[in-house]
């Protein structure tokens, strides 16, 4: 779409205002708003942002990183082809942004020209990457002391927890199919107050797209109802964590590369290498998929979330599962889950570092270690070192040392985002570190 199209397409929805966003290194979705009559000009222009913003932590705290102070701009640039009618906000519209330079060129510490370069990584090897999340989240009522508590006490998948939570979730159900967004599956989760939905698969810059998307229509529609949604790893300390599973697959055209009926589990030595790069890098990739300090009170063994690296077919405690598939569908449904991610992580630089981590492993050929078959947890600690299922960094102190120390992830980022991420993310240590856990769990709450 040029941008006269995209005004046309505005106005025709009667939009007054369009949303320039992005998702920064706190995992934090921002933006600014222009109006319609100056949209055109905006999108050739981009609109300006402090290249401050890159140095800002998930509690407005600037760090001081070089280069990221109070000289200098880049301009949020918009994806035409993001361009979404808010079905939320009243005569609002929203699209995706890069950020580029005064010299028209891409900011090298933009989360979404990271994931482009990766996307083209992929290409040189006749690859795309298709993605598509699980988002878990928690509905919770106001009390009247000002804190909240969960909209119900319903059981896992309970009929129950669906009928108590069942007009907000069609109006978000609603709010999805606004957005041409096609949603695969809803039900309640084994948390009380926790929701699941989850939504088809697309190629890898749009499925990290579309995830910002789901995650503001998540949080947006419930204040309808008196509500708020939180995405937080771990809302409570007592409640079910909230996770942000990335399933993905390969394909070279309309070929399943990761679809082998021959191979073990019905998945290829093409898939088998990608997982052993996922494993090998999986300390360092935590850092980026379940980056908040939050993410490690979910991240704890016998949860269901993970906490052992490992891999294996329909293993929910494994770091990559390999889920069985449909029925007549094979290879439409061959696919690997990442199950420690959650939604406090920038979409962009996950993405990005899962396929870093799975082209390294095709590229060095490198084979997994035998798939699991039990809870990791289940083992004895020498039953675990022989079959390399070594513990996550418990805290994300440990995962941000451990991605410093990982030379292909680092790399991959390049020297612009990596050292901005590390020092916004180790701010957030430090700044949670200086409070109690009731500020932690609070600020979590509402910061995803």
């Amino acid at each position: 779409m040029t941008p006269d199209e995209v005004v046309a397409a505005c106005e025709m929805a009667g939009v007054r205002l369009v949303r320039f966003l992005y998702c920064d290194n706190g995992g934090t979705v921002r933006g600014k708003a222009t109006a319609v009559n100056r949209l055109a000009e905006r999108m050739r222009t981009g609109i300006g942002l402090t290249v401050a913003m890159s140095a800002m932590n998930s509690l407005d705290q600037l760090q001081p990183v070089p280069g990221l102070g109070p000289v200098g701009e880049v301009r949020l640039v918009p994806d035409p082809d993001t361009l979404t009618i808010l079905p939320y906000a009243p005569r609002s519209a929203a699209m995706l942004c890069d950020h580029v330079g005064l010299d028209g060129r891409p900011d090298p510490g933009g989360p979404r020209h990271f994931l482009r370069r990766m996307v083209e990584r992929l290409g040189e090897e006749g690859l795309e990457l298709r993605a598509a999340v699980e988002n878990e989240f928690t509905l919770a009522q106001p009390a009247a002391d000002g804190s909240f508590f969960p909209l119900d006490e319903s059981l896992c998948f309970s009929t129950s927890g669906m009928a108590a939570a069942a007009e907000v979730t069609d109006a978000l159900v609603e709010a999805l199919a606004a957005q041409r967004i096609e949603l695969e599956q809803y039900y309640p989760e084994l948390g009380w107050g926790q929701q699941e939905v989850s939504v088809a698969p697309r190629p890898l810059l749009a499925a990290a797209d579309l995830q910002i998307l789901v995650r503001e229509t998540i949080r947006a529609v419930p204040t309808r109802f008196g509500l708020a949604a939180s995405l937080a790893p771990k809302p409570w300390p007592d409640a079910a964590g909230n996770g942000a599973h990335i399933h993905f697959s390969a394909w070279e055209g309309e070929r399943n590369a990761f679809f082998d009926p021959t191979g073990r589990f019905g998945v290829s030595a093409l898939a088998e290498r990608f997982v052993a790069g996922v494993l090998a890098h999986a300390p360092g990739l935590l850092a980026l998929t379940a980056p908040s300090v939050n993410s490690y009170r979910r991240l704890v063994p016998r949860s269901w979330s993970s906490a052992y690296v490992c891999w294996g077919p329909d293993n929910r405690e494994a770091t990559v599962r390999v889920p069985s598939t449909f029925w007549g569908a094979e290879e439409a449904s061959t696919n690997l889950e990442l199950k420690p991610a959650d939604a406090s992580a920038n979409p962009y630089l996950a993405f990005g570092a899962l396929a870093a981590a799975g082209l390294d492993g095709i590229g060095q050929k490198l084979d997994p270690p035998a798939p699991m078959a039990v809870d990791p947890a289940d083992l004895s600690e020498e039953e675990r070192r022989v079959a390399g299922a070594a513990r996550y960094p418990e805290t994300l102190a440990g995962a941000l040392d451990a991605l410093e120390a990982d030379a292909v992830l680092m790399d991959a980022l390049g020297p612009s985002l990596a050292r901005a991420y590390l020092a916004v993310r180790r701010s957030e240590v430090v700044a949670y570190a200086a409070h109690d856990d009731d500020f932690e769990f609070r600020q979590h709450l509402f910061k995803y």
